[in-house]
């Protein structure tokens, strides 16, 4: 993942959006003009609401959208096992070393919250690794569905636990 991106973003960025059907629901991706922002499960607990100014790629011709969606979709049609995007997750330095960590959780690999806290050498924070975790904003490309409990059981997800179970189950195909 980049480096830590300004917290909060620029105001005078502007943003663009498109949306995707997936197996999983609606995804409406966010972008600046040069990296992927946000992906969000519409109606999840976690989509807010976009600025008033933010522009629609109803042609799908912004790039890093068109990269997004194709990308996406050989995710979802089990020809792609990860992600080559350029990011820009906006967050703390504890949340962005959480979201970096997910990315190093392979394709069909399951971990619990503990794992991913002593994989930030912080053993300690399960609890504030879950926030993280469930405050990941490019959702699917950081791969935060692949956290689960440490009894094996699924737990929260932003687009849900269906959503959760349809994505571990297409990467154990």
């Amino acid at each position: 993942m980049p480096s830590t991106p300004p917290n909060p973003p620029a105001s005078n960025t502007q943003l663009h959006t498109s949306h995707l059907e997936s197996p999983c629901g609606e995804l409406r991706l966010l972008a600046t003009a040069t990296h992927l922002r946000r992906m969000d499960f519409v109606g999840g607990k976690n989509c807010p609401q976009l600025p008033s100014d933010t522009l629609e790629d109803a042609q799908g011709t912004h790039p890093v959208l068109k990269a997004a969606a194709a990308q996406l979709t050989e995710y979802f049609a089990c020809r792609r096992t990860g992600f080559d995007l350029p990011l820009e997750p906006v967050g703390t330095a504890f949340q962005m070393r959480v979201w970096a960590a997910l990315t190093a959780i392979p394709y069909g690999v399951t971990r619990s919250y503990a794992d991913l806290a002593r994989a930030i050498d912080n053993p300690a924070a399960c609890r504030a690794v879950g926030a993280a975790n469930g405050r990941n904003p490019i959702s699917i490309v950081v791969p935060c569905h692949r956290v689960i409990g440490a009894s094996g059981s699924l737990t929260g997800f932003g687009g849900g636990l269906n959503a959760k179970r349809v994505l571990l189950d297409l990467e154990s195909q």
